[in-house]
């Protein structure tokens, strides 16, 4: 039996109208509007008892967004990917990591005579 019956889709059984009645009275609200670098306008509303963030993240573009609107504050600086090559590289110099080359090739070299297998 495909879909037959009655029923009301998207309800479920003993479900009723969802009013004020049934959630209490809604808090007192405050509209506050932010604005992004690219001059887009949100409004959020929080209530009134609420602390209000200074910065809001964009909706729409996903930067930062202040009350301000004559400055809204910058996009992030967003940093290039480092590998990790570049993390070590910063550590180390030239000098130091020829010096861990070549210690690590000498303990190599001495369990190979050993007798040990090494891959």
């Amino acid at each position: 039996m495909a879909g037959g019956g009655n029923a009301i889709r998207g309800s479920r059984v003993g479900a009723g109208p969802m009013g004020e009645a049934e959630r209490g009275e809604a808090a007192p609200r405050q509209a506050i509007t932010y604005f992004c670098s690219h001059g887009h306008r949100s409004v959020v509303t929080f209530a009134v008892e609420a602390a209000v963030p200074e910065h809001w993240d964009c909706p729409k573009c996903g930067l930062p967004a202040s009350v301000d609107s004559d400055n809204p504050p910058p996009a992030p600086k967003i940093e290039p990917y480092k590998t990790h090559l570049a993390y070590v590289k910063e550590r180390r110099s030239d000098k130091e990591a020829a010096d861990i080359l070549d210690e690590a090739l000498q303990l190599l070299r001495t369990r190979r005579k050993a007798g040990e297998i090494i891959f």
